[in-house]
């Protein structure tokens, strides 16, 4: 059995030998670029909150249904299609005094409240501030925030990712021209996602008046520009 053993080791050492190297490794430049397209919102997003309370979770649901059934029909008086308004959030929960805590007691039981939360999305961004207005004036006493945004964000990121491209093709032709060497075919190419940031939410007073609110100015809205950005990775090989 040892000299078994010693034979295929001496076979194994032997294999090595005659095998040929592997071949080194081929030299390379890797770069990044990043591309960015600006562009207008065509769409945008708004969330409508209707906060009722009550006695019991009973009467506090009722009211709430149907003040928020107002505001879902003026926002489709104010052009919102019902299918573009989607229920985002509904909570019923207990509402305590927690004065009594302060004298060693337990909290007590004042009612219910309920929160009812849609979305409602256009793609008339100059009437964002007339949908708040009008959702207000309908009953909703919370505005969660505002977001705009692109329908079609994909052809922007097609451009954004030709631009990183050519941003990246120029720093490889930069780094090949200062090291002497000549860029040789793409030996590999990625794209790296880059997050975007999210606008702050906007609160309306609570128990705004409906009155008030028709006599109050429009409220203003300024969806700027979206910005989308795309990263690419590119390995080129290169020659001396």
């Amino acid at each position: 059995m040892l000299a078994a053993a010693a034979a295929v080791l001496a076979m194994s050492v032997n294999a090595a030998a005659q095998s040929p190297p592997p071949p080194p490794e081929r030299p390379s430049i890797r770069v990044t670029g990043t591309g960015e397209v600006r562009a207008a919102p065509d769409q945008a997003t708004a969330d409508f909150a209707v906060e009722t309370s009550a006695a019991n979770a009973q009467e506090a649901a009722a009211e709430n249904a149907q003040r928020m059934e107002r505001v879902i029909a003026a926002l489709v008086r104010a052009g919102v299609p019902r299918e573009r308004i989607e229920t985002r959030d509904y909570n019923v929960f207990p509402d305590y005094d927690q004065r009594p805590m302060e004298q060693g007691g337990e909290p007590r039981l004042r009612g219910y409240r309920v929160m009812n939360t849609v979305s409602a999305t256009t793609h008339d961004v100059a009437r964002v501030g007339s949908l708040i207005d009008a959702a207000l004036g309908a009953g909703a006493n919370r505005v969660h925030g505002v977001r705009f945004g692109l329908r079609d964000p994909a052809r922007f990121r097609q451009q954004a990712i030709a631009e990183a491209t050519r941003r990246a093709r120029a720093d490889a032709d930069a780094l090949a021209g200062a090291m002497g060497v000549r860029l040789g075919m793409i030996r590999e190419a990625a794209t790296l996602d880059i997050g975007v940031g999210v606008p702050m939410p906007m609160m309306a007073r609570e128990g705004m008046a409906m009155d008030a609110v028709a006599q109050s100015a429009p409220t203003p809205i300024n969806p700027g520009e979206q910005i989308v950005r795309a990263t690419v990775m590119i390995v080129y090989a290169f020659s001396m």
